[in-house]
């Protein structure tokens, strides 16, 4: 017990009062094991179903913010082991901070960012956004940085005031399943019916169409060289919505070509009028 007592109070540094033991040591790897070992507990205990109603989005939401707390108690623990008190240092280097604070104003409001977005709540994991002109799917959201997937599965590193302090369409955000639509002009003369029936056959038939019973067609304007329609239908397939609907157009070119159904280029009359003068 004494050899055990004498290895643990052996002094690794030691530069004026400040002293580093074995026994330091000792107690900053138990702290990090243990918050370690709570956080393996708490993400079990929020993943598990049994415990609580929330969706993926909401659990990973709030893991993270408990992760974020218990790693600060955590350092600040280390700090006041290893001997150097927080509220001396806070004090000390006020100056510095403000100085920092400044170089790192954009770093801090994207971490402010990130601490609205996981409380929020508003955007989740998996929905699916269009930031920036960019369809993405949200894979995760960091302190500072979100991570997310574009329609060409490439990652994209997104800043997270980016996401708050601009417009983003959160197609995923009330419900699974999503209204889109396929604009089509046809030709002037073309059988009006028969064109809706055509376009809304050409959506209902598509395996990702949901609520095939919505699907709908319209009429939606006289254009200058078409009668513009409109097929309008609901989809889950969100994300790949693009493949999606270029699936329909092809659909709707061949059904439009076997019932003779034509698409017009954009026409134009020229009126030329000739004047003669007597002379």
């Amino acid at each position: 017990m004494e050899t055990l007592k004498k290895f643990l109070e052996f002094e690794l540094i030691h530069i004026g009062e400040f002293k580093i033991r074995i026994y330091t040591l000792v107690v900053i790897l138990l702290i990090v094991l243990f918050t370690k070992i709570l956080l393996k507990i708490i993400k079990k205990t929020i993943s598990n179903g049994k415990y609580n109603k929330l969706d993926k989005g909401a659990n990973y939401a709030l893991f993270q913010i408990i992760k974020y707390v218990l790693w600060v108690i955590a350092f600040g623990l280390i700090l006041e082991t290893i001997g150097i008190k927080l509220t001396v240092l806070i004090a000390g280097s006020a100056a510095l901070l403000v100085g920092i604070g400044l170089g790192l104003q954009q770093t801090f409001n994207d971490i402010l960012s990130g601490l609205i977005l996981l409380s929020e709540k508003s955007i989740r994991v998996g929905d699916v956004l269009e930031v920036d002109g960019d369809v993405v799917k949200m894979e995760s959201i960091g302190l500072r940085t979100s991570t997310a997937m574009n329609t060409d599965d490439v990652s994209i590193i997104i800043p997270n005031s980016l996401i708050t302090a601009n417009k983003v369409i959160n197609w995923s955000h009330q419900a699974l399943k999503t209204r889109f639509r396929i604009d089509v002009g046809v030709a002037y003369g073309s059988n009006v019916d028969l064109v809706i029936k055509v376009l809304e056959e050409c959506a209902f038939e598509h395996p990702d169409t949901s609520d095939r019973a919505l699907v709908e067609a319209r009429l939606v304007n006289f254009g200058n060289s078409s009668l513009d329609f409109q097929v309008l239908f609901f989809s889950q397939n969100i994300f790949r919505i693009s493949k999606v609907k270029s699936d329909i157009r092809r659909n709707i070119s061949q059904k439009f070509a076997e019932n003779h159904i034509s698409i017009p280029f954009p026409q134009m009359d020229l009126h030329l009028i000739s004047n003669h003068t007597k002379l």
